[in-house]
């Protein structure tokens, strides 16, 4: 079905606005504007259809998951930083309640229990999953003009990892006794490079093989598995050209013309931006059936651009001089070129609107399932702005 049509999502907008709505509002009382947006996000995402049933029978019957998820996409929408501030809201507002599902009889799951539910959701990716459907529902058939790549920092409370090194004070007293009694052989360091060409009969070391040629070489789950993901310290050039660093991660993401985000992807904050662009592409590719790639001058590559083309894309990345002359679009080109700013105006909502800036778990694998869940409310209210 295609329901990116607009008659098709005014039918559906008009469903849940002179249906639902009305109903619950005679349920529970008035509606504020931001539990209507909770009420219309649900409807779209549907993320009760994509867990299954974990009881059998044996034991205590387990809270239900899908209320517990439907509750984890309402603190994205509504801004909630910590799952106390969500329970609490739980706990006052009965709309928010019955919007999410918890019947009004029972008493709320734990603290503790909303934690391990959502730990079973991160392990499960269940919203990349839910996102992932509803990109290919809504927009599967679609043919996207432009696709554009940008990454954005991610700010962790957690420390960076740092490079496993034996230190004195991490030694045992007998392990350092013994390293002292020992000779320390000298150590030659390593011959500076000649510049230039070899001379006869020199052999020379082979050029170290740059990520993205290697990438070129791999499949998709190769590329995943050497992606770093650890909490480190990174640096990037801001949009006004400043220098800033932080703690924690970067979320790489592809954002088609319309402002949804088409894929994500985690790394670490010290990752190079153009080692995300191939798995991400192949990502979308799966997807949705896109013309063009958009990217910055971090993205230059001649490997990226043949990498484009061999899609069937046509590369529109911002030359990178690296200390020459930079090249300039053609003027059809830079017109184009201007469609990236939507990349980062998903990243600003994603920050500013949807949690992720409110983050307060640890490891990568929770990061990534906590910005999911941002995304995935991010993704269904840029669909429904397509009804305008």
């Amino acid at each position: 079905m295609d329901t990116i049509s607009r008659e098709l999502i005014m039918q559906r907008w008009n469903v849940i606005q002179h249906e639902l709505i009305p109903e619950l509002r005679n349920d529970v009382g008035p509606l504020t504007p931001k539990l209507e947006k909770v009420i219309h996000i649900l409807e779209w995402v549907r993320i009760e259809e994509f867990i299954g049933i974990g009881w059998c029978g044996v034991g205590r019957h387990p809270h239900e998951r899908a209320w517990l998820a439907n509750a984890f996409v309402a603190k994205a929408v509504l801004g909630l930083a910590t799952t106390a501030a969500l329970i609490e809201r739980l706990t006052i507002d009965r709309a928010l309640r019955r919007i999410c599902g918890f019947p009004m009889c029972k008493k709320l799951p734990s603290e503790s229990t909303f934690s391990r539910a959502f730990d079973e959701f991160a392990e499960g990716k269940l919203a990349e999953r839910v996102h992932e459907a509803l990109i290919e529902a809504h927009l599967g058939d679609e043919l996207i003009g432009h696709i554009s790549r940008d990454g954005t920092a991610i700010e962790a409370r957690e420390r960076p990892k740092r490079a496993a090194t034996e230190t004195p004070e991490a030694l045992a007293p007998s392990d350092l006794l013994s390293t002292q009694t020992k000779t320390v052989a000298p150590v030659t360091p390593a011959p500076a490079k000649r510049r230039g060409r070899p001379r006869r009969g020199e052999k020379r070391a082979p050029a170290k093989e740059s990520p993205i040629h290697r990438q070129r070489q791999q499949t998709l789950a190769q590329m995943m598995a050497d992606i770093p993901t650890d909490c480190d310290r990174g640096t990037k050039c801001n949009a006004q050209g400043y220098k800033i660093s932080w703690n924690g991660y970067k979320l790489h993401l592809d954002t088609a013309d319309c402002g949804v985000p088409i894929s994500a992807l985690l790394s670490s904050a010290s990752m190079h931006d153009s080692r995300a662009a191939i798995p991400l592409s192949l990502i979308s590719d799966k997807r949705v059936t896109s013309l063009y790639d958009v990217m910055d001058a971090a993205y230059c590559s001649k490997e990226l651009h043949e990498h484009c083309r061999s899609l069937g894309h046509v590369p529109l990345i911002d030359h990178n001089p690296r200390g020459g002359e930079k090249e300039a679009f053609e003027p059809a080109d830079a017109v184009r070129y201007n469609e990236r700013t939507v990349a980062e105006r998903s990243n600003a909502r994603l920050k500013d609107e949807f949690g992720g800036n409110n983050l307060r778990v640890k490891g990568a694998l929770k990061v990534m399932g906590h910005l999911m869940f941002g995304i995935l409310a991010l993704s269904a209210d840029q669909l429904m702005r397509l009804r305008q």
